[in-house]
């Protein structure tokens, strides 16, 4: 969770998390669908499928114990090197040596390291950096201490140079450069792109759909979308709905790491009650006043909240 998420904002979910799936067994056997509602607002929702495909290879491939091996644990879905490192050094005591973003700043500005740390040789330099000064011994206290000084002193924006316990060594600090470094990403465009989302109501009730395992909101309950006007009614018949009245909503712009979603919501009010079927694996119509537990896009989570707001 706390990957690409600040602490703050994790702790409500983490503990939720926990309260529900308590155990690698637990996670393992939930629904995905639940798994999935209890990370509804955290974003980055491959981190949740990718949990709990690896609580599924832990239960049927280890027995339900945790790898205790560097390389079993990169294996496994959204665990990359630094990860299990830091698992391994803080859960069993190894020697391995971590890199996230904290550290990353703190080796960065302490060995005064030019260019993006993003950026793979950057990278790899800080990475012998890490390798040297990790110790063999404690090496939990070493891993817990770096990654502390860079998330309350060594941090992205006025750090605490003054109380910082190896400020005598640290060549940005002497040179003056804790402002430049390290050095950001360089800058490019980000690609907009737009899309109508559809939402066929009938009473207190819209019609949403399961979104493909893979790909954008992966798993998640959302609406059907369509890139052109002149789709709009297309759609709404392939979905059996003939007799319908639009309604246009406030657009809005929801933004990934990559790439800004212009929306434009469209409510199709159903003008009499829908008697065609739908597919109940991928489809529901999800009743605002009795909300289900299942996995929500963010956009889909804003326009429930936005229509309910408007009974």
């Amino acid at each position: 969770m706390l990957q690409q998420t600040q602490v703050k904002t994790v702790i409500p979910y983490y503990q939720a998390f926990m309260q529900r799936f308590p155990d690698v067994y637990t996670l393992a056997d939930a629904p995905q669908d639940e798994v999935l509602h209890h990370w509804t607002g955290l974003g980055y929702y491959a981190r949740a499928r990718n949990l709990q495909k690896s609580a599924q290879i832990i239960r049927d491939e280890y027995l339900g114990k945790f790898p205790d091996q560097l390389q079993q644990l990169i294996a496994l879905p959204g665990i990359g090197r630094s990860t299990a490192a830091a698992v391994l050094s803080l859960a069993c005591g190894q020697h391995h040596s971590i890199l996230d973003g904290n550290v990353k700043r703190v080796l960065t500005r302490y060995f005064a390291v030019e260019g993006w740390p993003g950026n793979k040789k950057v990278e790899g330099k800080l990475w012998q950096f890490a390798d040297r000064l990790t110790p063999k011994n404690r090496t939990a206290d070493y891993t817990q201490a770096i990654m502390d000084m860079g998330a309350t002193l060594c941090t992205r924006s006025k750090p605490k140079c003054d109380i910082c316990p190896v400020q005598i060594d640290c060549l940005a600090f002497v040179q003056g450069r804790q402002a430049e470094l390290p050095h950001k990403k360089p800058k490019k465009t980000i690609p907009v792109k737009f899309t109508f989302m559809l939402i066929p109501m009938w009473q207190k009730q819209l019609l949403i759909y399961k979104r493909p395992p893979a790909g954008l909101w992966g798993g998640l309950w959302g609406f059907y979308e369509v890139e052109q006007e002149q789709q709009i009614i297309e759609q709404a018949l392939k979905l059996g709905l003939n007799d319908i009245q639009h309604q246009t909503l406030s657009p809005f712009r929801h933004t990934f790491s990559h790439f800004h979603l212009d929306i434009q919501p469209v409510v199709l009010h159903l003008k009499q009650e829908p008697v065609g079927q739908i597919m109940e694996d991928t489809q529901m119509w999800y009743d605002l006043s009795a909300p289900q537990n299942v996995g929500l896009a963010a956009p889909t989570k804003k326009l429930f909240s936005t229509i309910s707001s408007s009974f």
